[in-house]
């Protein structure tokens, strides 16, 4: 499908105010109601922002930040900049001050749009260090009279703004259509920052022209419509969230929801029944924990049934409904019944069509947990970089533990180091101020993903990042991802970062996952008061190393964990442990847990020199 029309993402949202100005662009939730706003009213207030933010200093090609959960003033911040020339740079809401300082200064943001008092103080905090930015705008006001007083006109609410736009409007509404007519698809529309895993955050350019290229592989491959319903709920300062709730909806006019909060995601999912889900590895782990902490307070004869029901539907859980035997479906439909229907419900994903995992590696247990349930999950595969999904998997050519196929317009090849190379309108335009990685990223054309990857019968195998393999001190390769993932398979275990590099064997720090922990030692009137005495109790050791020993054995002799430290603190953002993404920054960890790993190995080492005494 390579029939978009060539025009940039505000030309696009101009057209459908035009051509169906009544027809539902976006659905929020305010006090318990979903608010429906029109195409033509969200194109109206976005440019009053746009112009109310022309009316601030904001030029055009001027950077304008966003700071804030995912909302309709979000959009409304991205679609106004963009109508006046602006560029849209989001920062995670969960980010200390310090990130916030670092990612606005290194992005030259002239005006910040922030949520409320809480993201607006870590700017104001951070000012001292942001000699380009002019203006704060504040979403909510509520608890900020005094800051709006003392900054002189410095800090605005979002309504002012609106209002300046709309006074502006009169005089300057010939200005948007100035520069939709010269809006061109190769103009920068977004800087989307890497997570930072293992370095400062790299600011990534993306065109119209690459949002353009993306769209037609994600609308084919993931089945999307006029008729798609999505809820946005993961950070739109994420390329993820950006091509299902900005990129394919301005192409296709389809309808994104917007919930209270990331909190509310599950009770959202139950009231709007959305028909496409995306969800990142640990929001499907979350899931998968509630049903089994369900399962857990349920009596034994529910929970039995649910058991029988699993194992009877897993041998065809890769099977799309159309490709199953008579016999098969028959099977299905009565343990749907019986059982899934009821747990497809409380997830809140009955009625969705294509559900979607990407952004990072998933344990292959979870995927096929919920394809035996009956929710269609298929993986997908991107980066920041390719603006997006690049590779998924078709509902009829499930198979699970691979990223499926390249999308359309994606060229692909190996390297000798088996890392994959891709080409195409969708590869960004570089690094923010960064050449050096910008070259290192693109060479020859081709950017150079990081990934190294297998390929299976026409399907790509993700075997770990190209810097993550380790080499142990015997020689031997092995992909920290694959036990790590084999372990995170178990609903009892958050996190595990495995240690073997130069190493004689395997070791892992274990993060447990605290509810579900919790909730099996509340059945077993275990006591504890916080996370730190729950970690170190003597029972909870001893399911953990059950779960170690289960996944053990399905890991080749030379991957399997010899040894594991228990966390007694949850990994942090705040700590510099995991990224505002959740992804684990082995470095950090490695430091912080320097005595620990290296008690793992103490008597690893006596035993060696005792041998060699003997």
């Amino acid at each position: 499908m390579d029939e978009l029309p060539v025009k940039t993402v505000p030309q696009m949202w101009r057209e459908h105010a035009q051509r169906r100005p009544d027809a539902v662009a976006l659905r929020q939730k305010d006090y318990g109601i979903w608010r429906p706003w029109t195409w033509s009213e969200c194109y109206r207030r976005a440019r009053h922002v746009g112009l109310g933010l022309r009316s601030l200093g904001l030029d055009v090609g001027g950077h304008v930040g966003v700071v804030s959960e995912n909302r309709l003033e979000w959009v409304l911040a991205q679609l106004g900049a963009g109508l006046v020339g602006g560029v849209t740079v989001g920062v995670y809401p969960t980010s200390p001050t310090p990130e916030v300082a670092y990612v606005l200064e290194h992005a030259d943001v002239e005006i910040v749009v922030c949520e409320d008092q809480e993201q607006s103080d870590k700017v104001l905090e951070a000012l001292p260090q942001l000699p380009r930015l002019r203006h704060v705008v504040v979403i909510e006001k509520k608890g900020l009279r005094d800051t709006l007083r003392a900054q002189g006109g410095r800090v605005l609410s979002f309504e002012e703004l609106e209002q300046r736009g709309a006074q502006a409007e009169a005089r300057e509404g010939g200005f948007i259509d100035e520069v939709l007519r010269a809006q061109q698809l190769c103009d920068l529309a977004l800087m989307i920052y890497t997570s930072g895993s293992t370095g400062r955050p790299k600011g990534a350019m993306i065109t119209y022209a690459n949002i353009r290229a993306v769209v037609p592989g994600i609308v084919e491959r993931v089945g999307l419509d006029e008729h798609t319903s999505h809820l946005s709920y993961l950070p739109l300062c994420h390329v993820a969230e950006q091509m299902l709730t900005v990129f394919c909806p301005a192409y296709l006019g389809s309808t994104v929801s917007f919930g209270e909060s990331i909190r509310t995601v599950q009770e959202d999912l139950r009231e709007l029944a959305p028909n496409v889900f995306l969800g990142v590895p640990r929001i499907w782990e979350k899931l998968h924990a509630s049903i089994n902490i369900k399962m857990q307070e349920t009596g034994r004869l529910r929970r039995g049934l649910f058991e029988w029901a699993m194992r009877l539907c897993e041998p065809f859980a890769e099977k799309a409904p159309a490709q199953r035997t008579v016999r098969e479906q028959w099977l299905f439909g009565l343990c749907y019944l019986l059982v899934f229907r009821a747990l497809q419900n409380f997830i809140g994903l009955r009625r969705v069509r294509r559900a979607l995992t990407g952004a990072a590696p998933i344990p292959p247990a979870i995927v096929r947990f919920f394809r035996t349930l009956g929710v269609p999950l298929v993986e997908v595969y991107g980066l920041t970089e390719s603006t997006g999904m690049i590779t998924g998997q078709r509902p009829d050519r499930v198979r699970i533990g691979t990223v499926g196929e390249p999308t359309l317009g994606v060229e692909y090849r190996l390297s000798e180091q088996g890392e994959l190379l891709v080409r195409g309108g969708m590869v960004f335009a570089g690094y923010y101020k960064n050449p050096q990685a910008t070259a290192e990223a693109i060479r020859d054309g081709w950017l150079h993903t990081g990934d190294v990857v297998r390929e299976e019968d026409g399907q790509l195998r993700i075997v770990d990042r190209l810097k993550d393999i380790m080499i142990t001190a015997g020689g031997k390769n092995l992909t920290p991802s694959e036990i790590e993932n084999t372990m995170k398979a178990s609903p009892y275990i958050k996190e595990c970062i495995v240690i073997a590099d130069a190493r004689p064997y395997v070791t892992a720090l274990i993060q447990i996952d605290a509810e579900t922990v919790g909730k099996w030692a509340e059945s077993r009137r275990i006591a504890f008061t916080h996370f730190r005495s729950l970690v170190e109790h003597d029972e909870v050791r001893r399911l953990i190393e059950g779960e170690v020993e289960r996944g053990n054995s399905q890991l080749a002799q030379v991957a399997r964990i010899r040894k594991f430290h228990l966390l007694t603190k949850e990994l942090d953002h705040d700590d510099g442990e995991v990224t505002a993404t959740m992804k684990v920054r082995r470095k950090a960890i490695y430091a912080a847990y320097a005595r620990e790993i290296e008690s793992l190995y103490a008597s690893g080492r006596s035993e060696a020199a005792d041998r060699a005494a003997a």
